[in-house]
């Protein structure tokens, strides 16, 4: 039986991704979360062996979920289901340590085979989101961003959301200055000396997208 731990921030799409689950001899969703903190917390407890959770979450978003399991258990399998289909999405979640990426715009028969590829250590991506990366390997544009670690791509984010250095700090759990340190590094990596060129460039990269990430979206 392969536990699971459910991440969405609403309750009506966790509801119907655990009726599919049901269905299935062999999963069990043993909890649910709604958002980050109370994700992390649940993982702690239940130890699943799987945590399927979308990148839009509340506050923090999944990204820094599968940094912060993935610091605490470095053997978690963990598979993204997300509406997002910019591959940025998925090669930060990748790095993050997740081991699939599966679109919210998949067959449900997709998604299935995915839980069970990714609960056996194999990484999946859905068709979508690999031709999409497929595409993006041809250009260079992204270069530079694909440099970002993962905590920098989560304060770049942030950033983007209109957040000061003091409240990423609260968010992320890490100090002001780290903030600030990273803030530069991002700037430095990205090879541009201020925030509007850091903004123009996100734009350009479609980095601006990832302001749905701390939105209400599923």
């Amino acid at each position: 039986m392969i536990s699971i731990l459910l991440v969405d921030d609403h309750a009506i799409v966790r509801e119907g991704y655990r009726g599919l689950l049901s269905k299935q001899s062999g999963l069990q969703v043993v909890a649910e979360a709604g958002d980050a903190l109370q994700a992390y917390q649940m993982f702690k407890q239940c130890r699943p062996d799987l945590v399927i959770t979308d990148i839009s979450l509340p506050g923090s978003s999944g990204l820094e979920l599968i940094y912060r399991i993935k610091q605490r258990c470095t053997r978690a399998k963990i598979l993204v289901f997300s509406m997002h289909q910019n591959p940025a999405f998925a090669e930060q979640a990748v790095r993050a340590g997740a081991l699939g990426y599966v679109s919210k715009s998949s067959e449900p028969e997709v998604l299935l085979r995915a839980i069970l590829d990714v609960s056996s250590g194999q990484h999946v991506l859905s068709p979508d989101i690999a031709q999409l990366l497929a595409l993006e390997k041809l250009g260079s544009d992204r270069i530079a961003l694909q440099t970002l670690t993962v905590r920098e791509f989560e304060i770049l984010r942030l950033l983007m959301d209109g957040q000061n250095h003091d409240d990423i700090a609260n968010l992320l759990s890490i100090s002001t200055k780290t903030v600030g340190n990273c803030h530069y590094l991002i700037k430095s990596k990205l090879g541009v000396a201020s925030d509007i060129a850091l903004t123009k460039l996100a734009i350009k990269l479609n980095v601006l997208d990832l302001l749905a990430l701390s939105g209400p979206v599923g």
